[in-house]
């Protein structure tokens, strides 16, 4: 059977990925990435710290397979906290999990799997890779796409509470044919009996936070300690250029926050819009902050457009539900379309209802049914 090296955080699903590839008849190795540290001692533990790596240790032990670990600290500091840092300063709103994807997990465990011979990647997202039937080929081909370069598709996974295909939305061909993800057919329910079935250490470990390297979950503190341009106060208005109060710095405010405005109202006022080059945070009732169109831009592809126009479904947040938009892709200057996997792309999102407030920096994921067609980073702006 063929070698499949397995990214191992010490949580259950990496865990009961890595027992199901077991079962399967794989010659199967454990990875564990040091990303992060924690900078003092707390009852939670990251999913990327030297711990969660000693417990995923021990479970490639309990399980019997071989467990090695890639100390990627300095690249995580460079691609991954700095730019998240930066984001926030700017009056973005960063997305670090797809960063981490696309430029720490996955190219490392594609490295480690070529110095160790393994065919195969795997990890414990709850999505499917799957490859395309001639139905479903045909399918895609009226709906004006195609696929790329290789034969497989990226789809949701069947539990629409885990599913995590908007967070893989930035794998390439070279990824999609190598990778395995063992836990997409699965509910979370079951891999939780799974591993207690497999006896597994991490059974009734929690789930580990949206942002992993934030250990009290407060995300402008953490801003704050590694950033020197945080905390100039300035005016939140309200969408006539009125003043309604002082601001304590852009980084603590995204839009859709209702709590900690520190501003009187009769009525809910939520984060619209955030100028960091004016240093004003803009505030709105929740019609204000409900958007219909806007751009996406730095596309990643998986299926290929054809056409100036395609139907798709759009998220543009990890757990929300995807909903219907049309999809228009821009022109280059010679008038052809542009339609390739670079990072200058534009299309714009026409959603069939506006809405709740989408914010530049995270992404957008377009969807043809449970496939994954691509995605890109929203620009409200542009």
């Amino acid at each position: 059977m063929p070698k499949v090296l397995v990214g191992m955080s010490g949580g259950v699903d990496s865990s009961v990925a890595a027992c199901l590839l077991k079962e399967l008849g794989y010659v199967v190795e454990g990875l564990s990435l040091i990303l992060w540290e924690e900078r003092k001692k707390t009852d939670f533990k990251t999913c990327c710290s030297l711990q969660a790596v000693e417990e995923a240790s021990e479970i490639a032990n309990h399980i019997g397979i071989t467990h090695t670990v890639s100390d990627v600290r300095d690249d995580f500091i460079e691609k991954v906290i700095e730019p998240f840092v930066n984001a926030y300063t700017t009056g973005l709103t960063p997305n670090p999990c797809i960063l981490c994807n696309k430029f720490i997990k996955f190219p490392s465990l594609m490295k480690e799997a070529e110095k160790r011979g393994a065919e195969y990647i795997a990890t414990g997202h709850y999505a499917r890779v799957e490859p395309a039937q001639i139905s479903e080929l045909r399918a895609q081909s009226k709906d004006n796409l195609s696929l790329i370069t290789c034969d497989s598709l990226l789809k949701k996974g069947i539990d629409p509470k885990k599913d995590q295909s908007y967070v893989l939305y930035i794998l390439g061909p070279d990824v999609l044919k190598k990778i395995i993800l063992p836990l997409g057919t699965y509910r979370k329910a079951e891999v939780r009996a799974m591993a207690k079935s497999f006896n597994l250490p991490a059974a009734k470990r929690s789930e580990s936070q949206e942002v992993c390297f934030i250990e009290d979950r407060n995300y402008f503190k953490f801003v704050e300690k590694l950033s020197p341009l945080v905390g100039k106060p300035g005016p939140i208005m309200d969408m006539r250029g009125k003043v309604l109060g002082t601001h304590k710095g852009i980084h603590a405010y995204t839009v859709g926050q209702r709590k900690r405005l520190g501003i009187s109202s009769s009525k809910p006022l939520y984060v619209v819009k955030i100028d960091a080059m004016r240093n004003t945070v803009y505030v709105g009732t929740q019609e204000d902050a409900m958007k219909r169109e806007f751009s996406v831009e730095n596309l990643n592809w998986l299926l290929l457009p054809h056409a100036e126009t395609f139907r798709a479904t759009v998220k543009i947040r990890s757990m929300m539900k995807d909903e219907p938009a049309d999809v228009f892709l821009q022109r280059s200057k010679n008038g052809e379309h542009i339609i390739h996997q670079t990072a200058g792309e534009t299309v714009r999102l026409l959603f069939d209802k506006p809405q709740w407030a989408p914010a530049s920096g995270q992404s957008a994921v377009f969807y043809n049914g449970d496939t994954v067609v691509g995605g890109g980073i929203i620009n409200i702006s542009a």
